[in-house]
């Protein structure tokens, strides 16, 4: 079965999100690497995109991982922060739940505070600390 893992792209925090990810959801970071690792006289990296991170990942659980780099303004690449995309996580359990929602909300914005809604899912929305778009959802029905 294919995974899908989300890849998000950050402003020259990556590594900072990543760092607050990982005290959420636990476990290490299966890969970081950071743009003055692939530095040469064909590809340069300008000093002030050398510590920025080129790849990181954090398994999730079953082969799943949360994925990032930082952009390379230096390369011309912008950084745009608006709604086209959210993360969303469904989990096994509302204590799962609660704890994803609590730690990741953490500094953020919260758009929908988790609770039962009409559909019977329990479910909640909010932007991270670092403009993430998340959406959490347990479904007991799936128990």
């Amino acid at each position: 079965m294919a995974r899908i893992n989300p890849y998000i792209h950050f402003n020259g925090n990556a590594e900072a999100a990543f760092t607050f990810y990982k005290s959420v959801f636990g476990g290490e970071f299966s890969k970081i690497s950071h743009y003055k690792d692939i530095a040469s006289d064909e590809y340069p990296i300008s000093e002030n995109d050398a510590e920025r991170i080129m790849h990181i990942a954090l398994p999730i659980n079953n082969g799943n991982a949360l994925m990032a780099s930082d952009t390379l303004t230096s390369m011309g690449q912008v950084m745009e922060t608006d709604n086209r995309y959210t993360v969303s996580i469904s989990v096994e359990s509302q204590e799962e739940a609660v704890k994803l929602f609590v730690g990741l909300s953490n500094g953020g914005t919260i758009e929908m505070p988790i609770n039962y809604g009409p559909s019977g899912n329990y479910f909640g929305m909010f932007a991270d600390k670092f403009g993430v778009q998340w959406m959490v959802d347990f479904d007991p029905r799936n128990i």
